[in-house]
């Protein structure tokens, strides 16, 4: 899981700008708006919507935002809709990625998608070419000053936490089945302890080691993406060493 933890602990170190968090916003009221259009707006029934309200709240969204975005996707207030689009890639250096997102206009998104894809050394694959390769699971990070792994272990194993990564700098990374993932936030609620994110990924089955100037387009690539207001997420099956990682974060 390196491509995804590594670039998770990149996205934490960076200022949280007020660019940024509009960006964050725009993202997380398409996200409630999609699911309650297809899954409802209770989320106490809805597991799906009550975990994007989760991340609508860690990005300090209004609550007025979160009910609006709701009523927009159940019918009580007009709104676009929206369709979910997922596109096999492959970065620099033969990279796997999985590029999912959310957009009024399939067409716009394909083009944009693929001329940001040309210009880091990227292109488009085929329809399942790169999503074989991932799998959907829960994870939750947690700064190690927060808790020590052997507590750690104790609490989310119970719950149903699969595996516990504490070799990055800084976090805790717990993954599980996406069946368990309210179980193990629940647990480390009741015991008080904070987590910087707590959502669903995708994990890759086997990495790709990747350094010098794949390495830099790579994380340009991978930023330029998320900045595109269509895109909610991008995952890579990449690994890049951590001396070289910390020089390319700072850069």
């Amino acid at each position: 899981m390196s491509g995804h933890s590594k670039w998770a602990s990149i996205k934490h170190k960076k200022a949280a700008t007020d660019a940024k968090r509009g960006a964050a916003f725009t993202k997380v009221i398409r996200e409630i708006t999609a699911i309650a259009r297809s899954g409802g707006g209770n989320p106490e029934t809805n597991p799906s919507l009550r975990a994007a309200i989760d991340r609508a709240r860690m990005v300090n969204m209004p609550k007025d935002n979160i009910a609006n975005a709701i009523k927009k996707g159940t019918g009580e207030l007009p709104g676009i809709s929206y369709e979910e689009v997922t596109f096999d890639a492959y970065g620099p250096g033969g990279v796997a990625m999985l590029i999912m997102g959310l957009t009024d206009n399939k067409n716009r998104t394909t083009a944009e998608v693929r001329n940001i894809l040309s210009k880091k050394n990227g292109s488009l694959a085929g329809p399942g070419a790169t999503s074989f390769l991932f799998s959907k699971k829960g994870f939750v990070s947690i700064e190690k000053d927060k808790v020590s792994e052997d507590d750690l272990m104790e609490i989310v194993l119970d719950a149903g936490a699969e595996d516990i990564n504490s070799e990055g700098q800084g976090y805790h990374e717990v993954t599980c089945d996406i069946a368990s993932l309210e179980a193990v936030k629940g647990a480390l609620t009741a015991k008080e302890i904070p987590t910087v994110s707590a959502e669903m990924t995708m994990i890759p089955s086997s990495t790709v080691k990747v350094v010098g100037q794949d390495a830099k387009q790579l994380l340009s690539l991978m930023e330029l993406l998320e900045d595109h207001e269509d895109i909610q997420n991008v995952y890579a099956n990449f690994d890049i060493p951590d001396d070289e990682l910390d020089k390319l974060s700072e850069g």
